[in-house]
């Protein structure tokens, strides 16, 4: 069973320029452009679809709030947030994460565990460990992330809500 992700009313600048009709071979493609359009149980006709056959598909990369939740009471991520320490003091973040401003992210995810936890108060994550980057609307943790990720960090996700995100949800509470 392959995974399908789904860009609604969205489609790639690829096919939105692209004078090829439906069912034309896209040269270079490995298949015809209207198999890329899709109608899928659910989904409204002709919604584009991207669809892999294969199981071992990466992970999504995005956190929603009740997942970031519960990562966090399991201790099962290391959460970063990727502001600048002033936004931290002047708006808040989110209980448990560790500061780490987004042009430093390289460089902290370098250092040996004692200067991390030295320079950012929290435990230096592993490789293979579950990282969160955050901020206030997604932009700079999806940026960390591609940052982590060219380092070899493996299980690198962000929560494209960010604070704001973060903050609307606490308010329900």
């Amino acid at each position: 069973k392959g995974r399908c992700w789904r860009f609604a009313g969205v489609v790639p600048r690829l096919l939105w320029n692209s004078t090829a009709l439906p069912g034309a071979t896209v040269p270079g493609a490995r298949s015809s452009v209207s198999s890329l359009v899709n109608s899928h149980p659910g989904c409204k006709t002709g919604e584009l679809l991207l669809c892999s056959r294969f199981s071992s598909a990466p992970p999504s990369t995005d956190v929603t709030y009740e997942q970031l939740k519960q990562l966090l009471a399991g201790r099962k991520a290391v959460v970063i947030d990727v502001r600048e320490p002033w936004e931290l003091r002047e708006y808040g973040f989110i209980p448990g994460s560790i500061n780490v401003p987004l042009g430093q992210v390289n460089t902290a995810l370098q250092l040996g565990a004692e200067e991390f936890k030295e320079k950012y108060g929290g435990e230096m994550p592993e490789q293979t460990e579950n990282i969160v980057f955050t901020c206030l609307a997604g932009v700079r943790s999806k940026n960390a992330l591609d940052t982590a990720a060219s380092l070899g960090y493996k299980d690198v996700q962000h929560y494209p809500g960010g604070w704001q995100d973060w903050v609307k949800n606490e308010q329900h509470k």
